[in-house]
């Protein structure tokens, strides 16, 4: 079935778009397109560091977070194309090359994590029924099948319509996603939960969704995204 599938409709490269060869999820020569952001990361929320910036950077040297940690995986300039057509354009396979991605740069950081439950940042169902899926949700259980953990796309849910982030500074981000989300239901006990995103960019969103399950009784809450962007 699964070999029927892919000749009628081919994986694409999230890179260039255009089918990708048999059996593979990336063609060769666009694979050294997606720049991972590499050792010099935020110890806090995974972003690139600049040449000034030391362990930490300069947004959270200044603001504290709810999360306890983050990652992300490639830079956002090298990313952008493909997360948007993941998000807009229905490259709903692009999911699972980036799930395989995580897991060979990331999946020791995972673990030693120490990881309970995996919870993809929620859409308001509007903007669901609209897309038609929730691609936050995809990642994660592409992820979670590889690190065979449980997923949640239940456990929280997006309660309130909020507007773009986009375009808001960190106070407005804040402050349009004030409850916004609140806990509807938890399959496992929460101790060390991994939310999943797109793009981390302030970290509004991830401490939106982390206090939420901090409330609920998660001890650790940490961010997982496919790129860091800037504010």
């Amino acid at each position: 079935m699964t070999i029927i599938k892919e000749l009628l409709f081919p994986r694409r490269c999230p890179v260039c778009d255009k089918p990708a060869p048999w059996g593979e999820y990336i063609c060769p020569a666009c694979a050294g397109r997606l720049k991972p952001l590499g050792r010099s990361y935020c110890l806090k929320c995974g972003k690139g560091l600049t040449k000034e910036e030391w362990e930490y950077c300069a947004d959270c040297q200044k603001y504290p977070h709810v999360f306890d940690r983050g990652r992300s995986l490639y830079t956002y300039e090298s990313a952008a194309g493909a997360i948007f057509r993941l998000k807009y354009k229905g490259r709903q396979e692009y999911a699972d090359f980036f799930a395989e991605e995580w897991y060979r740069y990331l999946a020791d950081t995972i673990r030693s994590w120490q990881i309970d439950l995996i919870v993809p940042v929620p859409l308001h169902r509007s903007r669901r029924r609209t897309r038609g899926y929730n691609q936050a949700e995809l990642l994660a259980k592409a992820l979670g099948r590889r690190l065979q953990l449980p997923v949640s796309p239940a456990c929280v849910i997006r309660c309130r319509k909020t507007i773009s982030q986009k375009q808001l500074n960190r106070v407005q981000r804040q402050n349009n996603l004030k409850n916004a989300f609140k806990m509807n239901r938890v399959d496992v006990q929460l101790k060390g939960v991994l939310l999943v995103d797109d793009i981390y960019t302030t970290g509004s969103t991830a401490d939106a969704v982390a206090s939420v399950l901090k409330k609920a009784g998660a001890a650790r809450v940490y961010i997982l995204t496919l790129a860091a962007g800037t504010e």
